[in-house]
């Protein structure tokens, strides 16, 4: 079920802009329980994964899931756009506390396929915002040089993914 061989215990980050794929991905290749989205959170802090203005209090409830997941050993994936360094930094910290293992994975899908998958979707984003997000993709190095363990390049038009460094 997980195409990246991901060690256990790890804490997986799926990193880019709404719309790239990145729950579709998750809900293909990981249990529901491994999965920490944080649209999830918005909605069970508000009834609504589309209310923005639960965001902060969503993202305490996250970081505790995370937290809790990490304290146990078990897998964690990160259904968020991961796209901020501070919020990798704080994911890293998390895991570099109870020394689990870390892998980024980089949805690098080009925007105007990215912008065609948000508009389908039920959920969608303003296309200023994800143009936006867009542009704050990290790359492979950068990842690396943060201190990521794995770092895997996802393109949706290959349909694969690959380790960089």
């Amino acid at each position: 079920m997980n195409p990246l061989t991901l060690p256990a215990g790890a804490l997986c980050a799926l990193i880019g802009p709404p719309g790239a794929g990145k729950s579709t991905f998750a809900h293909q290749h990981f249990k529901p329980t491994e999965i920490v989205s944080s649209d999830f959170c918005r909605a069970l802090v508000a009834d609504d994964e589309n209310d923005q203005s639960t965001t902060g209090d969503a993202f305490e409830v996250l970081h505790l899931i995370v937290d809790k997941r990490l304290k146990r050993g078990r897998l964690t994936v990160i259904d968020a756009t991961n796209l901020r360094t501070p919020d990798r930094a704080w994911l890293l910290d998390r895991a570099r506390h109870w020394k689990r293992p870390t892998t980024a994975v980089i949805f690098d899908v080009p925007l105007a396929t990215v912008q065609a998958q948000n508009a389908g979707r039920t959920r969608v984003v303003l296309a200023h915002v994800v143009a936006e997000f867009h542009g704050l993709l990290p790359t492979v190095d950068q990842l690396h040089d943060e201190g990521w363990d794995e770092v895997h390049l996802f393109s949706t038009l290959t349909r694969r993914s690959r380790t960089g460094r």
